[in-house]
Formats: C-alpha cells, structure tokens, sequence
C-alpha cells in the first residue's frame, strides 16, 4: 500500500496569476527618463499640429474662405487627428497622471492604442504618400516630425516603458472604432464637399468600388500591424 505523498505548503501557495490582472491599472510609477520622453513626444506633437495649423488656415485664408474652413480641411486628415491624440496622451502621461483622464491615457491598452495608431500613420505616409510630394525648408522639417520623427518616438517609448499587459478581445475591437470611423467619417465628408484627403480613397477620381478596395486593404494593414504590437506584447516577460 502506497503512502499519500506529503502536499507541501509552499506548493499550494505558487498559482498562476489570473489573466486579467497582468497590468490592468495605469503604468508603473514614473521615472525621470519615462517623464523626459513623453514630454518631448508631447511637445514635438503640439508644435508640429500648431505649425500645421498656421500653414492650412494661412493657405484657405488665400484662397478667399474662412479660418473654419481651414480647421475643417486640418480635421480631414487622418495625419493630423492622429498627432493630436498623441499630443493630448503623452501629455497626460508626462504631466497629469493623477487626474482620471490621466489614469485613462496611461493605462499600457490605451497608450499602445495610440501609439500603433500614430505608428500605421508614418508607415502609411513613408510607403503610399511620401512620393507624391517634396517639401523644402521648415515644410520639410514639419513633414518629418509629423510622419517619421514623433511615430519612431512613440513607438521606442512604448518599447522602453509600457509594460507587458494582458488584452481582450473587446479591447482590440475597440482599438478598430478609430480608423473606420475615420474612414466613414471621411467619405462622407467628400460626397457632400467632393474633398477627399488621399489619393487613395477619392470616390470622384477611383468610384466606389476601387475606394472601398482600398479602404479594407488599409483596414487589413491596420489589423496586422496591430498583431504585430500584440504579439510582441506577449513576447515580453511579466
């Protein structure tokens, strides 16, 4: 007859942490390098979307219409919206944690959000855009910011700083409300104003259904490139 084998007690005590409780809450405490970075992405996105509104509105302006009409054009690229969620996350995570915006932005779901959201931007300007077009002088400068400069930035800080997190599905279907709204948004926009703001998804030169092809090939990329976050999520240790 066998005997019972001893349960020891140190045995019972090491379970697995549950799925749900891998960095549920905002960010780890702060430290001076963290603080640093996300106030410089802060800063370069707030200077970049107050040079790139001076440059639209001055541009309607001369073309006889209204400061309005300026913001309303500002607001139609996805470029722009996108650098302003930046600017309001990092800023908030460098400067107003402890405010309930503040534990909402620094939460490693959210910042990852906009950080894969501001990463597809300059990967899709560098790739389909950047040939259409050649800057000079400080133009040139603001493009780089905008499309090369603050996404690498905001995707070492998510490296270097946003810890390994746990991510339901809910919330990857919620990471997709951005860019088919935008989406939406827009080619609604343009069939009353005819204004399309890339080439790519304009109805009055392609038709619908080359612009609606373009559109799911754009929301696929999108889709894997935030696999590609999620997966190297999940590739960190705890």
């Amino acid at each position: 007859m066998s005997k019972p084998v001893p349960t020891h007690p140190e045995s019972r005590t090491k379970s697995q942490p549950q799925a749900g409780s891998e960095h549920a809450l905002p960010l780890r405490a702060s430290g001076t390098a963290s603080l640093l970075l996300a106030a410089l992405i802060a800063t370069m996105a707030w200077l970049s979307l107050a040079a790139q509104t001076d440059i639209t509105v001055h541009r309607m302006l001369a073309r006889g219409l209204s400061v309005f009409d300026g913001i309303e054009r500002l607001s139609s690229y996805l470029t722009n919206l996108t650098v302003l969620t930046v600017a309001l996350c990092f800023s908030f995570v460098a400067a107003l944690g402890h405010s309930s915006l503040g534990r909402f932005f620094r939460k490693p779901t959210v910042v990852t959000a906009v950080v894969v959201y501001i990463v597809f931007v300059g990967l899709a300007y560098n790739l389909l855009l950047r040939h259409l077009w050649t800057p000079a002088g400080y133009r040139a400068v603001l493009n780089e910011c905008l499309h090369t400069i603050i996404p690498v930035l905001s995707a070492l800080y998510w490296v270097l700083f946003v810890p390994r997190f746990h991510l339901t599905l809910r919330q990857c279907m919620l990471w997709l409300i951005y860019p088919l709204a935008y989406l939406c948004i827009t080619l609604w926009r343009g069939s009353m104003s005819d204004f399309y703001p890339y080439p790519f998804i304009d109805v009055s030169e392609l038709g619908y259904p080359h612009v609606l092809l373009n559109a799911t090939l754009l929301v696929l990329a999108f889709v894997t490139l935030m696999g590609v976050f999620i997966a190297l999520n999940h590739r960190r240790p705890h």
